[in-house]
């Protein structure tokens, strides 16, 4: 879905249909449903206390960090001198929710909805996409396992080339390119997370062998007091798996990967988890490393 974040009480104003026209400084071509989000920042403070707004909200809770309702934007109109004038003179109420001023952009909106249950979300700026659990796993589906190499070629097998030619991609890179290790599909999946607010964290398993050192990345997510594993790149185990903990989710998975990819042969002293975060783009392999093992080393023992 289509998202805009407006700090409160804009938001609730829309919701509550008292303000059906939102300004800004930049223009936008989009047209369509759109579901309005009110931002986590604090109350709006051109308005903290203005009178005329406070009346408009009297008794009406605002909403921090959800998507409340959704709409239609049905035009973006640049603002004359002639228009603010016109607005300010005919529809008050209006022109006191915004900001009207020569050279921005009053967006319409028709068709404005409550939801029944809001949606807990960080928001972004501009309009922004926020996707659940099941539209990500969809949006997925098109991308293979495989990985790029520095010149841009790739490679469906990881080979002994890898080591020395991997380089870590950006999430258009893998959009484009339709390939990615679980390294790779890990930063995609963050990507597309990354409006939701679900605590979302990233681990990084990997067992020392002075040989190949097997790794797997993954995403976990908590959600309505559950706890979840995100996995496209793993084919043994895609989808997405609930758990009662974080501690029971981590298990699991450390059990699947000594099970599958190390097929029980291991030394447990030399078996870690790393929870990392967001790295830059265009690590090798051994940067991807380090960043990993600088995060926040799992004792499972401990949780």
């Amino acid at each position: 879905m289509k998202v805009l974040s407006l700090i409160e009480p804009g938001a609730t104003l829309i919701k509550e249909k008292k303000k059906l026209v939102e300004t800004r400084s930049w223009k936008t071509d989009y047209r369509g449903e759109l579901y309005i989000h009110g931002s986590s920042a604090s109350f709006f403070k051109l308005w903290k206390n203005d009178e005329r707004i406070l009346k408009l909200i009297k008794d009406i809770p605002l909403s921090y960090g959800k998507i409340i309702c959704k709409c239609n934007l049905v035009d973006c109109i640049y603002m004359t001198k002639e228009y603010v004038e016109k607005m300010k003179k005919n529809n008050y109420q209006e022109y006191i929710c915004g900001v009207y001023k020569e050279g921005r952009y009053a967006w319409i909106l028709e068709g404005i909805e409550p939801l029944r249950t809001p949606i807990k979300a960080k928001g972004q700026l501009n309009i922004w996409n926020y996707y659940n659990e099941f539209e990500v796993m969809d949006l997925m589906k098109n991308i293979e396992y495989g990985w790029v190499d520095k010149q841009g070629s790739k490679h469906n097998i990881v080979d002994e080339s890898y080591s020395d030619n991997y380089i870590l991609q950006s999430p258009k890179e893998i959009i484009k390119n339709k390939v990615g290790v679980c390294w790779d599909q890990v930063e995609l999946e963050r990507f597309y997370f990354k409006g939701n607010d679900w605590n979302i964290k990233t681990y990084f398993i990997v067992h020392y062998d002075n040989d190949r050192c097997p790794t797997h990345t993954f995403l976990t997510f908590e959600k309505n007091n559950k706890y979840y594993w995100f996995e496209h790149s793993w084919e043994r185990f895609k989808g997405i798996h609930e758990y009662n903990s974080l501690k029971d989710l981590l298990i699991d998975v450390r059990d699947k990967f000594v099970k599958y990819e190390l097929n029980n042969n291991y030394n447990q002293n030399n078996l870690y988890i790393y929870n990392y975060k967001k790295p830059k783009f265009h690590l090798n392999a051994l940067e991807f490393y380090k960043h990993c093992e600088n995060g926040n080393n799992i004792s499972l023992e401990d949780m």
